[in-house]
C-alpha cells in the first residue's frame, strides 16, 4: 500500500513538468509542419488506402533527437534509381498537441485518428526541406514521471511521394514537388518534379496551313492495292514504271497495317502515261503485295505545301475546290510538332481544266495563360483530372500527377485556379527521365526477345 501522506506525483507538479517541458521545446527545438492523412479513397473489401490527401499542414515546435545526423543514413544505387533511408526521432509536446492540433482535426470525417498522432502522417522538416512519415509513436516515453506521460516521440523515414494528393497551401511545403525549380528542370536540364506521371505537349500559338497543286494530263490518278500480302517488317519502297520520254514518273510510298500493305499514297501523280504504269515493290522481306495503278487527264500533278501552320493535334481534312470529273482527295502528314510537312495524294481525280483550290481546315485555337503549380486542370470533354507539376510556356510541356480519368487528344485543358486553357496535342506516358532509371533501355532489351506490344510473336494477325 502507497504511504498515503505523499501524493505521489500531484496536478501542480504535473503542470509544472508539462510547462518546463513546453519550455524546452520551444527554446531548443524546430518548428516543423505536422501534416495529416486523409484518406480520399479506400478498397471497399480490403479496406487498403488507394489515394491520401494531405491538405492541412500545422506548426508546432519539435526537438530534434538526432545528434549525429539522420538515422541509417544510407543511399542505395541500382540500375531502378537512388534511394535514400533517411530517418529522424522528433519529440513533441503531448499538450500542445492536444490543445492545438486535436482541435482543428477531430471533425474531419476522413482522418481516421485524431487524439494523438498516428502512424501514416507526414511531417515537414524544414532544416533539410524534407517530408518524413511517421512509423511509430512512442507515447509512453519517458515512462510515467509523476504518474504522467507529457511527450510524444515521432520515430520517422524519409516519405516516397506516390500517388498522393499534397496541396497544404504553405509553399515552402508544397514545392518539394518540384524542388523548388518553377520549370521542373535543373541547371542541368534534369527533371526535378516529384512523382510526376505524364508529360503533355500542348498547343500553343496556332495557325492554318496552305498549299497549292497543278494540273497534268496522263498523270496516275491512285494505285490500289490487290494482295496485302504479309511480313514487311518496314515500308517497302514502291517501284513505277518510267514515264514516257516527255513525261514524268509518278513518285509513292506505302503506307503498312501490321505487316501487310494497307494503301499506297502518291507523293507525285506523274505525268505522260498513256498506259496505267506497273507497280511493284522493293523489299529484303515480306512477301505477296501486289497494286495496280489508274491514270487519267487533268490530274492533279503534286502537292507543295507552302505553309505548314501550327498547333494541329488530329490530322486535318483536305478540301479540292475546282471544277472535275473526279475531284482529288489527300491526306496531311504531320509532324511531332504539330506542323503539316508534306499532303499525300489517295486519288489525283481528272478532269481538271486549272489547279483547284486547297482547303486545309483550320487547327484548334491558340492556348491563352499559364497553368500555376499544384492547380487542378480538367478534360473539357473527357472530363479527366490531374494537377499540375510543372508549365513550360516556352516549349508547351506541361507535367502533372495525381491523373483521374484519360485526357483526350484534341480536348481543351483548363486550369481551376488560373482559368488557362490549352489544347492537348501529344501525350506521353513514360515516367520523366531523372539520369538515372534505364527503365526505356530494359524494355528495349526485353521486346528483342518477346514483344506483344507491335505484334502477335507467334504469327499473323
Amino acid at each position: 500500500m502507497l504511504n498515503p501522506f505523499f501524493q505521489q506525483g500531484s496536478k501542480s507538479e504535473q503542470n509544472l513538468l508539462q510547462d518546463l517541458i513546453n519550455e524546452q521545446l520551444r527554446m531548443y527545438g524546430v518548428e516543423v509542419h505536422y501534416l495529416p492523412r486523409k484518406y480520399a479513397t479506400e478498397s471497399s473489401v480490403l479496406r487498403e488506402v488507394i489515394q491520401s490527401v494531405f491538405d492541412d499542414a500545422y506548426p508546432i515546435e519539435a526537438y530534434v533527437d538526432n545528434y549525429e545526423g539522420y538515422d541509417d543514413n544510407t543511399t542505395i544505387l541500382s540500375k531502378f534509381g537512388i534511394q535514400t533511408t533517411q530517418e529522424i526521432n522528433l519529440i513533441i509536446s503531448k499538450e500542445r498537441w492536444e490543445t492545438y492540433v486535436s482541435p482543428l482535426i477531430k471533425n474531419e470525417s476522413n482522418i481516421k485518428l485524431s487524439t494523438r498522432p498516428k502512424e501514416g502522417d507526414l511531417i515537414y522538416f524544414p532544416l533539410g526541406d524534407k517530408l518524413f512519415e511517421i512509423k511509430f509513436v512512442e507515447y509512453q516515453k519517458p515512462f510515467y514521471q509523476l504518474q504522467k506521460n507529457y511527450v510524444y516521440e515521432l520515430r520517422c523515414e524519409l516519405f516516397r511521394i506516390g500517388d498522393e494528393v499534397l496541396d497544404t497551401g504553405v509553399d515552402e511545403i508544397d514545392d518539394v514537388l518540384i524542388a523548388k525549380e518553377s520549370d521542373g528542370l535543373s541547371e542541368d536540364g534534369i527533371s526535378t518534379v516529384v512523382a510526376g506521371s505524364q508529360t503533355f505537349t500542348l498547343v500553343g500559338t496556332s495557325s492554318t496551313a496552305t498549299a497549292i497543286t497543278n494540273v497534268v494530263n496522263g498523270g496516275i490518278r491512285s494505285i490500289s492495292i490487290s494482295n496485302q500480302g504479309a511480313y514487311y517488317p518496314l515500308a517497302p519502297t514502291v517501284a513505277i514504271s518510267s514515264a514516257p520520254s516527255s513525261g514524268i514518273t509518278g513518285i509513292a510510298t506505302v503506307i503498312l497495317d501490321r505487316t501487310a500493305l494497307n494503301a499506297v499514297h502518291l507523293t507525285n501523280a506523274g505525268a505522260g502515261y498513256t498506259v496505267a504504269p506497273e507497280v511493284s515493290f522493293i523489299t529484303t522481306n515480306g512477301i505477296g503485295g501486289t497494286a495496280q495503278s489508274l491514270i487519267g487527264d487533268g490530274a492533279i500533278g503534286i502537292i507543295t505545301v507552302t505553309s505548314g501552320g501550327a498547333g494541329y493535334t488530329t490530322t486535318p481534312s483536305i478540301t479540292f475546290t475546282g471544277v472535275s470529273t473526279v475531284s482529288a482527295a489527300g491526306t496531311a502528314i504531320l509532324n511531332s510538332s504539330g506542323e503539316i510537312i508534306a499532303i499525300n495524294i489517295t486519288n489525283a481525280g481528272f478532269g481538271y481544266t486549272q489547279a483547284p483550290t486547297i482547303t486545309i481546315t483550320d487547327p484548334p485555337s491558340t492556348g491563352t495563360g499559364d497553368f500555376l503549380f499544384n492547380e487542378v486542370i480538367t478534360g473539357s470533354t473527357s472530363g479527366a483530372t490531374a494537377r499540375v507539376r510543372s508549365w513550360n510556356s516556352s516549349t508547351n510541356s506541361l507535367q502533372i500527377a495525381n491523373v483521374t480519368g484519360t485526357f483526350a487528344i484534341g480536348e481543351a485543358l483548363v486550369g481551376a485556379d488560373s482559368g488557362a486553357s490549352h489544347t492537348l496535342r501529344l501525350v506521353n506516358l513514360d515516367p520523366v527521365s531523372d539520369g538515372f532509371t534505364d527503365n526505356t533501355n530494359i524494355e528495349l532489351e526485353a521486346d528483342g526477345i518477346l514483344d506483344f506490344t507491335e505484334t502477335n510473336p507467334f504469327g499473323l494477325p
